[in-house]
């Protein structure tokens, strides 16, 4: 089935993306949740339409994550957190740890843009995907260390 995107929903499609999923997922988690539309000649066309008159801001949009990836570049995080003798974190990392931690170094990226490899229970050096645009993503470094 057909399916229009109204939102960004990580692993389906981004925004606008015309997908293919199961009947059942649509009808009863996408379109009621009001994530998605029914993917019929009127509501393409009105895509088609909505998309052409937004090509130009999406170009700036591409250009402005693309600004934020080349100023993030290859920034230093440090993570602080409690941790036993071993090593071992008191609870996990998370995007918002990192959210913050990048917030702190003037960057504003939301926690839904960025993704981990996995838990993070140890401290360590690690790397975060932030998806910035649906064709700029960038990897940044970040060290977790004792508090």
């Amino acid at each position: 089935m057909e399916i229009i995107l109204k939102e960004t929903i990580q692993g389906l499609g981004y925004k606008n993306d015309v997908v293919d999923v199961k009947p059942g997922y649509a009808r009863n988690y996408l379109i009621p949740q009001g994530f998605a539309i029914l993917a019929n000649a009127s509501s393409k066309k009105v895509l088609a339409e909505n998309l052409k008159q937004a090509a130009h801001k999406a170009s700036k949009i591409k250009q402005d994550a693309e600004d934020l990836a080349k100023s993030i570049g290859d920034a230093s995080l440090t993570i602080k957190a409690k941790a036993g003798e071993s090593g071992k974190i008191f609870g996990a990392i998370t995007t918002f740890q990192i959210s913050e931690a990048l917030a702190a170094k003037g960057y504003n990226v939301d926690k839904k843009q960025i993704s981990l490899n996995g838990d993070i229970k140890m401290l360590g050096e690690y790397t975060a995907t932030i998806d910035l645009h649906k064709e700029v993503k960038h990897e940044v470094n970040f060290e977790v260390v004792a508090d």
